[in-house]
C-alpha cells in the first residue's frame, strides 16, 4: 500500500504558504472557476426568472429543472474524457486543454441559442439550447479538475480550491444578480448574449495554460492488463473486444486501483468521504427556515447571508489552501472537521440567546468561514487520493 497522502506533504514557512497564491496557474484557477460557475445558473434560476418573467407556466418551468441532472450523471462519460482524443484540438492543445475548449465554445454557442429562442413560442429548442448549456458545463467540470490535479502537486491543490471558489462565487453573482440587471436595463436577450461573450475569460485562460505532462505509469498500464484479462476483454477481438477493453481500462481499472494502492483503509476513506460535510450539509438546509423562525426579516437573512457568506467563504477557502501548504494536508483535514462541528453549535447560541442582527453576522461569518477552510483542505485531501493515470474518471 502507498504511503497516504494527507501526511506525505511537507510543511512549509507562513511566508511560502501565503506566496503560493502568487503561482500562475493558481491565479488560472480564478477565471477556470468563474467560467466554471456562469453557466450554472443561467440554466437554472436566471432562466426560470426569465420563462416566468415572459408568463411561461409553472408546471413548465418545474420540467425545466430537470436539466440539472446533466451535472450529476457526468460520471457517466468522463472515462471517455480521460481516454478520447479530439480531431485536431488534442494534438494542438493537448488532452485537457482540448477537452476544456471544447466544452467552453459549446456553453457559448447554447447560450447564445438561448439568447436568439423565445422562450414562449420556441419552447422546445430553448430545451435543447439549455441541454447543451449544461453538457458543456458538466464537462467543463470534469476536464478543470482532471488539468488542476495534473497541473499542481497535493500540496497546492487547496490553493487551487480556494482560486476556484473565488471565481465560481463571482460567476453565480454575474449570473444571477447581474443577469437580473441586464434584463432590467435592456433586455434578456441581451443578457444571454453579454453571458456568452463573458465566456471568452476561460477560452482564453485554457488557450494560454500549459498542459500538463502526462506520463503513463507502468503500474496503472501493467494493473489495467491484467484487469482486462480478468474481465475476458483480452480475448475477444473485433469492436465488442475494443469495447470491453475500454470498459475495462477506463471505468473497472481505476476502481481497481484505488482498492489495490489503499487496502484495508479503502473502506475507512470512503466513510470519511461519505461523512466529512454531513452535520454541514444536513444544518444548511435548515437555515433559511431558522432564521425566519427567530424573527429575523427576509432583508437581514439576505443581507447577512449573501454579503458575509460570500466573502468569509472565500476568505475561509483561501486560509484552508494557505494551511495546507504550510502543515500538510492532515492537521487541516482535521481541523476544518473540528470546525465545521462546533460551528453548529453557534446556531444554538442563536436560538437560545436574543436574537440580534450582530449576533446573525458572528455565526453566519463563523460557519461560512469553517466551511470555506473545509471545504478547500477536502477537495486537496481528495486530489491527493486520485490516481494521475485517472484524473478525469
Amino acid at each position: 500500500m502507498t504511503e497516504d497522502p494527507a501526511r506525505a506533504a511537507p510543511a512549509r514557512s507562513w511566508r511560502e504558504a501565503l506566496l503560493v497564491y502568487t503561482r500562475p496557474r493558481v491565479f488560472a484557477m480564478i477565471w477556470l472557476g468563474f467560467s466554471a460557475g456562469l453557466p450554472f445558473l443561467l440554466i437554472g434560476p436566471t432562466l426560470s426568472g426569465w420563462q416566468r418573467d415572459v408568463g411561461v407556466e409553472r408546471s413548465v418551468i418545474g420540467f425545466f429543472s430537470w436539466i440539472g441532472i446533466i451535472y450529476s450523471i457526468k460520471v457517466l462519460w468522463a472515462p471517455v474524457v480521460d481516454r478520447v482524443a479530439l480531431p485536431l484540438l488534442t494534438r494542438w492543445l493537448g488532452k485537457r486543454r482540448s477537452w476544456m475548449l471544447a466544452a467552453q465554445l459549446v456553453i457559448a454557442a447554447g447560450l447564445l441559442g438561448m439568447a436568439q429562442a423565445d422562450p414562449v413560442a420556441d419552447l422546445a429548442l430553448v430545451a435543447w439550447f439549455a441541454l447543451l448549456v449544461a453538457f458543456g458545463s458538466a464537462t467543463q467540470d470534469i476536464t478543470i479538475d482532471a488539468w488542476r490535479i495534473e497541473a499542481m502537486d497535493p500540496e497546492f491543490q487547496g490553493a487551487m480550491a480556494a482560486a476556484y471558489v473565488l471565481g465560481y462565487r463571482i460567476a453565480l453573482l454575474v449570473a444571477g444578480a447581474g443577469a437580473f440587471y441586464l434584463a432590467e436595463g435592456a433586455s434578456w436577450e441581451v443578457a444571454y448574449v453579454v453571458m456568452a461573450v463573458l465566456m471568452a475569460g476561460g477560452i482564453v485562460t485554457t488557450l494560454a495554460l500549459r498542459e500538463p505532462d502526462h506520463v503513463a505509469a507502468a503500474a496503472a498500464c501493467e494493473l489495467e492488463a491484467r484487469v482486462e484479462q480478468a474481465l475476458g476483454a483480452s480475448r475477444r477481438r473485433g469492436p465488442l473486444g475494443r469495447a470491453l477493453a475500454f470498459l475495462s481500462d477506463a471505468v473497472v481499472a481505476p476502481f481497481v486501483d484505488f482498492f489495490a494502492r489503499n487496502g484495508r483503509e479503502a473502506l475507512l476513506i470512503l466513510l470519511l468521504i461519505s461523512l466529512y460535510k454531513l452535520s454541514d450539509i444536513t444544518m444548511g438546509v435548515m437555515a433559511n427556515p431558522f432564521y425566519l423562525d427567530l424573527g429575523f426579516s427576509k432583508t437581514d437573512i439576505a443581507d447577512v447571508t449573501k454579503i458575509f457568506g460570500f466573502f468569509m467563504t472565500i476568505a475561509g477557502a483561501a486560509l484552508g489552501g494557505v494551511l495546507v501548504v504550510r502543515f500538510g494536508i492532515a492537521r487541516p483535514l482535521v481541523l476544518g472537521a473540528v470546525l465545521v462541528a462546533l460551528t453548529n453549535l453557534l446556531f444554538a447560541g442563536l436560538a437560545v440567546l436574543e436574537p440580534s442582527l450582530a449576533l446573525l453576522a458572528v455565526v453566519v461569518s463563523a460557519d461560512n468561514l469553517s466551511g470555506g477552510i473545509a471545504a478547500a483542505v477536502f477537495i486537496a485531501y481528495l486530489s491527493s487520493l486520485t490516481n494521475q493515470a485517472y484524473t478525469a474518471t
